[in-house]
């Protein structure tokens, strides 16, 4: 095994970094970008809003494929090959995107433009640390976790401003221009190892691919769709399930006993590796599920367009554009341990003050909770990353990569499922309770009803004014629930970051020793 030491890059590493950055942005925000153009979408394509979501499930579905299988494909036609490779495909299936006239057109263009783009994160995290020596790393993780942080919490901004001042369908085109720079660049400044570059005789592990399209695929139908039909109530949930649960037996048994795997899961047994992308796991779970339901909350209860939604997140970039910033000045000369600890904490800190939201908040209410998120999100994002590599060898960074990526996607998936899920049965829960005070013994509700009852009287006649009342009242109730449902589930989010804060405390610092072994 060829020693970490033997291959330095020819080209600076800072500047290596640069089409690495800019791939890994343009894949990222098309992450969440499309979130906020659904509902044209679905009126351009005449379907309904439930159809449209395939827009975003094939697109995870594809890239969820992809993501593990980077260090096969980069033995296969060598890794820059495939960086350019992924985003030539990446920038023109985002063209046919945009020119996409039915929603089957619009799903196949979008399985295409997740083949292309499920490679370029892990590939743009691997080869952003190989360049550096261990000490500098939390400087190329802070530029790194610009991308990984920014770039989902903007995604809804540019894309609800392209859409109301353009259309749709310039969500996809802007990534052609960007597509054609970072080709350019990466055509220049990238180079492979040699333990990177193209290798003779490399077979396809095509029992371990046919296992892991078909558990991601079940898995990710599942949960999409999985609330909508209620769960276990229905009976094409408990078939995909099952067929999810043993696809991915399947896929791990052959991925441990197979010689030429598809990936390489004796990674796990580095200790760090493990801890870190559980840490990890969870974080992602947590920031695409306040991603997912922070706007529904802002559009569904406060009137919010999709805009202002995104704009009144603007905060929690901000904190983590300059937590970044911090961490790429002083970051090496701090525990990193301690970082990610406060990080998670800050998150914790965030969850609950979201708990404390009504129908009656200012913009600060909103603003100053997801500022404190960014900050602790980039806190834990940068370091935790760093932590769960540095004892592996360069030649196994683009296999781990591609094993995190996969595991962190599944659990924003996971997260995003479960947060749905909480607030559809919360608001359930708090509809009951809240229903038992819509009584004529409640006085309260009396003094409300004859209020609005006078107010609608001048309009109506007594019989039409005192329906319209108790239809006002009952809408209230339901916002009421809504809102209990959704500080039910930021307080979830936080627990969540609380909880796992001691796992990192069993993460060691830099043990690394040269060929080592696994």
């Amino acid at each position: 095994m060829s020693n970490d030491t033997e291959w330095k890059p020819k080209t600076n590493p800072w500047l290596t970094c640069l089409p690495l950055m800019v791939a890994a942005f343009m894949f990222v925000l098309d992450e969440t970008i499309a979130n906020v153009a659904l509902p044209y979408m679905a009126g351009s394509f005449s379907v309904s809003r439930q159809e449209s979501t395939w827009v975003l499930t094939s697109y995870l579905i594809a890239s969820g494929i992809v993501i593990p299988s980077v260090d096969f494909f980069c033995k296969l036609v060598g890794r820059k090959n495939l960086f350019i490779l992924s985003i030539i495909t990446f920038t023109v299936a985002s063209f046919l995107c945009g020119i996409a006239t039915s929603l089957p057109m619009m799903i196949v263009t979008r399985v295409m433009q997740g083949f292309g783009g499920g490679a370029l994160l892990p590939l743009a995290q691997a080869m952003s640390l190989e360049p550096f020596p261990v000490e500098k790393r939390s400087q190329s993780m802070a530029l790194f976790g610009l991308v990984v942080v920014i770039a989902p919490i903007v995604g809804p901004v540019i894309g609800g401003w392209i859409t109301t001042n353009w259309s749709w369908p310039y969500i996809y085109f802007i990534n052609i221009p960007i597509g054609i720079f970072a080709v350019f660049l990466a055509r220049e400044l990238i180079e492979d190892p040699p333990y990177a570059r193209k290798q003779e005789n490399v077979k396809i592990d095509a029992m371990g691919f046919f296992m892991l399209i078909g558990w991601l695929t079940c898995m990710q139908v599942v949960l999409d769709k999985g609330n909508d039909a209620d769960w276990f109530g229905s009976p094409w949930v408990c078939w995909m399930t099952g067929f999810a649960v043993l696809f991915c037996i399947l896929f791990f048994c052959i991925q441990a006993t197979k010689k030429d795997s598809l990936i390489d899961i004796k990674v796990f047994k580095d200790a760090n590796f493990f801890l870190g992308t559980l840490v990890q796991v969870v974080m992602m779970g947590v920031l695409l599920a306040s991603l997912a339901i922070l706007p529904q909350f802002l559009q569904g209860l406060m009137g919010y367009d999709a805009y202002k939604s995104g704009l009144a997140m603007m905060p929690r970039g901000v904190g983590a554009l300059l937590t970044v910033f911090f961490i790429g000045t002083i970051g090496s000369k701090l525990n990193p341990k301690m970082l990610v600890v406060t990080g998670l904490g800050l998150l914790g800190l965030s969850g609950f003050m979201l708990c404390e939201l009504n129908l009656q908040i200012a913009t600060i209410d909103i603003a100053l909770p997801n500022f404190i998120m960014g900050i602790g999100m980039a806190l834990c994002m940068i370091p935790i990353i760093n932590l769960s590599t540095m004892t592996l060898r360069n030649e196994q960074m683009t296999n781990a990569a591609g094993v995190q990526n996969l595991l962190k996607n599944l659990g924003g998936a996971i997260g995003t499922s479960i947060v749905t899920t909480l607030i559809s049965r919360k608001a359930q829960a708090h509809q009951s309770f809240l229903v038992d005070n819509l009584t004529m013994l409640n006085d309260n509700f009396l003094d409300r009803l004859n209020a609005y009852q006078s107010m609608f009287h001048s309009l109506c006649d007594n019989i039409s004014a005192n329906y319209m009342a108790q239809s006002l009242l009952y809408k209230q109730m339901l916002q009421q629930a809504n809102m209990g449902a959704f500080r039910d589930t930021f307080e979830v989010c936080a627990i969540a970051c609380i909880v796992i804060i001691p796992l990192v405390f069993f993460i060691k610092g830099d043990t690394r020793k040269k060929g080592k072994e696994f």
